[in-house]
């Protein structure tokens, strides 16, 4: 049986450890599907398409991985993408309660389609994407956290 994995997020901007966790989904399931989040809730510093084409052009070099935007309900998306695992990123204790909470809820959404989570490299767990976003606007490096083609268009950003 195959199976695919969504990994969902917002993305605003895709960082190392973003990249971390899809490595490690990659090995695990047949197919992984980075799900772009429009979230109307958020205002992300980059529109989803180029949100999308910067996940695209990171995660380009995994045969099994593909990159899509989507607007509206997770569990929606997730039954469209027939996905059977819904993988989520854990840095530190403090983001268990709020994904415990989503998975909880997605478990009610879709009880078929289980919720898997993976932890970063130790190096990365520090790494936030609201971080290198204030980092990158007030100019700072951050060449460390994101990929060049990532840095390049942050910088292109800030204008």
């Amino acid at each position: 049986m195959k199976i695919t994995a969504l990994y969902p997020g917002t993305f605003d901007p895709i960082t190392y450890g973003h990249s971390d966790i899809v490595k490690r989904a990659a090995k695990l399931f047949d197919e992984v599907i980075v799900a772009v989040a429009a979230n109307p809730n958020k205002t992300p510093i980059f529109s989803l398409e180029k949100r999308v084409a910067l996940a695209q052009t990171v995660l380009a070099g995994y045969s099994n991985v593909s990159v899509c935007g989507f607007s509206g309900l997770l569990a929606e998306f997730a039954m469209q993408c027939k996905a059977q695992v819904i993988v989520r990123g854990l840095r530190a204790v403090s983001d268990f309660e709020y994904e415990f909470q989503l998975a909880g809820m997605n478990r009610t959404l879709i009880p078929e389609v289980e919720t898997i989570f993976l932890t970063p490299s130790t190096r990365y767990t520090y790494i936030s994407s609201s971080l290198v976003r204030e980092i990158a606007a007030l100019g700072g490096p951050v060449g460390e956290f994101v990929d060049p083609q990532v840095q390049v268009a942050l910088v292109e950003n800030r204008g």
